[in-house]
């Protein structure tokens, strides 16, 4: 369990802060392009800049999610608080995409993907975590 644990939390910080940084700082349009397979260009100025300004902060709040969650990768799994907050945090995003699919449709294989690798991860990460902080409680 300890190790499915920090696979799946190390994988998906990592894949947080790397999306987060590329797309608020690097290259919006790739991400529109792999991953809605839309261009952007072919949005008149107004809608292209403010929508990319909008994806822009997106990013950088999933950044700064990524480097809390390394900065106090030892909290969230000590104390209940910092564990709370990352919990839900994850949980919310997996409920989104669930939502997502019930109000928007079904999305692409790499959606369906995140949501997977997501959902399990959440899980895994929570019960993990469970242990240690009832353990730390007891001390």
């Amino acid at each position: 369990m300890r190790s499915a644990n920090y696979f799946f939390y190390y994988t998906y910080i990592g894949l947080v802060i790397i999306a987060g940084f590329w797309g608020a700082f690097i290259n919006p349009g790739f991400d529109y392009r792999l991953l809605f397979d839309f261009d952007v260009h072919s949005l008149p100025d107004f809608q292209r800049i403010n929508m990319i300004s909008q994806y822009r902060f997106l990013r950088a709040i999933e950044l700064g999610f990524g480097i809390f969650s390394i900065l106090f990768v030892k909290d969230i799994f000590s104390e209940k608080k910092f564990n709370t907050f990352f919990i839900f945090t994850m949980s919310a995003g997996v409920l989104a995409r669930i939502t997502s699919i019930v109000m928007d449709g079904s999305p692409s294989l790499l959606m369906y993907f995140f949501l997977g690798f997501e959902l399990i991860g959440v899980l895994v990460i929570y019960f993990y975590s469970l242990k240690l902080i009832a353990q730390n409680d007891i001390k």
